[in-house]
């Protein structure tokens, strides 16, 4: 979201028409002057046009591959976006939904939101195993021992009784589970293999185990305080009544953490680029240079 706020500081409110030429056809969609005057006004020369012009056959085929995948933008999410325009620009929605270009922002907006929800559904599998001398090379030595984090895993419990059941009625259903399933853990019972059989939350596939979670709360505070295989007290979550064990902890250092954090972007971006690359390649996409 913070990249598309970035991109709406740069959008202004003096969007200028020009005549409409067809620039390029992309598949079955067409790129004309109208669609990025503004960027075209700016370019000096016959090359910038040319790099401008290929963005926006990136944007075109990306737009289309949205629309293809059913990941438009929400409503709502349109709307939190207006709001933020409106607050860059230090004006009212009211003024901004009164502008005679109201409808481009719309689109514009559409158009920003569009890019980063298919960026994020291209590369949400990507994750990279970063060796040792690729740390060393880009990060160096992890000069402090910082942060603490723990592994743990949870059984949740949101429902097991019939829906015409009672909230009430439900809760104590679950509790009860709970302590019966508590109580035999802490004679010897798996907890993992519980988790897998009782857990309602999508993470019963793997024991019920969480990623790394910075000591950072009051709620992982009390997890970081159960002793090894001791099963925590019963409580609430988003998705229902809980326990948890902790599995493991570590120490990190922040800064180490921040610096593969950036590599693993990079490595991402670069992915998201190539596979931009093989669908521009895929495409029909006939310019007409002439036309600049």
């Amino acid at each position: 979201m913070k990249k598309l706020f970035a991109v709406l500081l740069l959008f202004t409110l003096n969007i200028s028409l020009a005549s409409n030429t067809i620039l390029a056809i992309v598949n079955n969609e067409v790129i004309t002057t109208e669609s990025f005057q503004n960027q075209l006004n700016i370019a000096n020369t016959f090359d910038q046009k040319m790099d401008l012009l290929s963005q926006q056959i990136d944007i075109s085929l990306q737009i289309e591959t949205v629309k293809k995948l059913g990941i438009e933008p929400k409503n709502e999410e349109v709307n939190g976006a207006l709001i933020q325009l409106a607050i860059n620009n230090s004006i009212s929605l009211k003024e901004i939904k009164s502008h005679p270009q109201y409808v481009l922002f719309i689109q514009q907006i559409i158009e920003t939101l569009s890019l980063i929800k298919l960026e994020q559904f291209i590369t949400k599998d990507f994750e990279p195993e970063l060796s040792e001398n690729e740390v060393l090379q880009n990060c160096g030595i992890g000069k402090s021992i910082g942060a603490k984090q723990i592994k743990i895993a949870q059984i949740i419990i949101s429902e097991i009784l019939d829906s015409d059941s009672s909230i009430k009625e439900q809760k104590n259903a679950v509790i009860e589970l709970l302590e019966k399933l508590s109580k035999h853990i802490s004679k010897g019972a798996s907890f993992e293999a519980f988790a897998k059989l009782h857990s309602q939350h999508p993470s019963y596939y793997n024991g019920g185990l969480s990623e790394w979670m910075f000591v950072n709360s009051p709620n992982i505070e009390m997890f970081d305080s159960l002793q090894n295989d001791e099963v925590s007290k019963i409580y609430e979550t988003d998705g229902g009544w809980a326990i948890a064990t902790k599995i493991d902890e570590r120490y990190v250092d922040l800064d180490l953490e921040k610096c593969k954090k950036k590599i693993i972007y990079l490595q991402a971006q670069k992915f998201y680029a190539d596979w931009l690359g093989g669908l521009r390649d895929s495409a029909y996409i006939k310019i007409y240079s002439d036309k600049l």
